[in-house]
């Protein structure tokens, strides 16, 4: 998976980048083809959005599912966190479509009784 971040009037935190790489690293245990994602961090200027003032949006891109998840926090590693959540549950719910649910249990599995 190639991880690409965008910044538009923003500075990172110095460990911005080891946080989304493993965290977005952290996404291919279920399965689901990713070939890129791309992380947009914006910060806004205004004083008055302090709480909301740095955006984080995330999209995938490739030959999987389209996933897309924004999220507003008062830094950028807060709203990662938020955005990385919406993202997750994306996935969990792809990973749950593709699962094989045909299950049989003991009680209908066929029994060879041979005496």
């Amino acid at each position: 998976m190639k991880i690409i971040i965008h910044t538009r009037h923003a500075e990172l935190a110095s460990d911005f980048k080891a946080i989304t790489e493993e965290k977005l690293q952290s996404m291919e245990r279920f399965n689901v083809v990713i070939d890129r994602i791309e992380v947009e961090v914006t910060h806004e200027a205004n004083p008055r959005q302090g709480k909301q003032s740095h955006k984080v949006v995330i999209t995938s891109h490739g030959s999987g599912p389209l996933l897309r998840a924004e999220a507003t926090g008062f830094n950028d590693v807060a709203a990662f966190d938020d955005a990385i959540k919406s993202i997750e549950l994306q996935i969990r719910k792809i990973h749950e479509r593709e699962k094989s649910h045909d299950r049989q249990t003991v009680r209908t599995m066929k029994v060879d009784v041979s005496e």
